[in-house]
């Protein structure tokens, strides 16, 4: 399927590796001039290499901290007007409520939640001038499903969710829509250093705890990256128009909801 986004300009946060890789991966295959941006100016150099790879499009890498007035300005120079916005950012530590401080709550809210409602901010009155927009922000299963090491990720992960409600049915009028991906376990280092947190506050292996994980998933298995953008490459698409406020589950059956 042709997406209709072949010369678009996206913006892919933490795109560097796991789930933002695998995002930017599927826009470039689109030919899609995708800007990517991650703290690490090595591996994010090696990914843009390997999308330049498979893409048509311009691949910029900008290196810099997403979470700070500064990496958002940084990427917001080299990719002023994008078409297409990728929300995404490591999530906050695992562990236990009581030992969170107000500045670990701080922090997580920043990155997580109002990281992400500032880049829609800065680009959300192009979008709708240019009558075509996708913004899709990455946050967690925990959203639907909230597990009791991940407070300070259900927490700030759930109070984007609820702006994103109101504020994607104010603009899906002018062709711009609002989307959030809900990810259950993938293979990437977010969710081995989760399955290592467990393992020390449960006083078990590593193995034991991912075995443990992998029970309730219906597919019997792990996501991986790449299957995960490409969803999120429909979601950016042109035929998404009609997709707006949702929050799209991929656990591989993990959760028994019907919603």
């Amino acid at each position: 399927m042709d997406l209709g986004i072949k010369g678009k300009h996206a913006i892919v946060c933490a795109a560097s590796k796991g789930l933002g890789k695998g995002c930017a991966m599927a826009l470039a295959k689109e030919g899609v001039n995708v800007t990517i941006t991650a703290r690490t100016a090595e591996t994010l150099e090696q990914t843009a290499a390997e999308l330049r790879k498979v893409g048509s499009g311009t691949i910029t890498a900008v290196a810099g901290d997403i979470t700070t007035v500064e990496g958002r300005a940084k990427v917001l120079a080299a990719c002023p007007n994008p078409d297409i916005l990728i929300n995404n950012a490591g999530g906050p530590p695992a562990g236990d409520f009581r030992n969170f401080s107000r500045d670990d709550w701080i922090k997580a809210i920043d990155a997580n939640m109002l990281t992400p409602i500032e880049l829609m901010k800065a680009t959300i009155d192009g979008m709708i001038a240019r009558k075509f927009g996708r913004i899709v922000n990455i946050t967690s299963a925990a959203v639907k499903s909230p597990v009791d090491i991940l407070a300070l990720s259900n927490g700030a992960r759930t109070g984007l969710t609820g702006f994103v409600a109101g504020l994607s049915r104010a603009v899906a009028k002018h062709n711009v829509t609002i989307n959030n991906i809900l990810p259950g376990l993938f293979v990437t280092d977010t969710m081995t250093s989760r399955i290592s947190a467990g393992a020390k506050m449960m006083g078990k292996t590593y193995e034991e705890v991912e075995a443990d994980r992998l029970k309730p998933i219906a597919a019997g298995r792990f996501g991986n990256p790449e299957e995960f953008g490409m969803a999120a490459a429909f979601l950016c698409s042109a035929h998404a128009g009609y997709v707006v406020g949702q929050n799209l589950l991929i656990d591989g059956g993990a959760s028994g909801g019907t919603m």
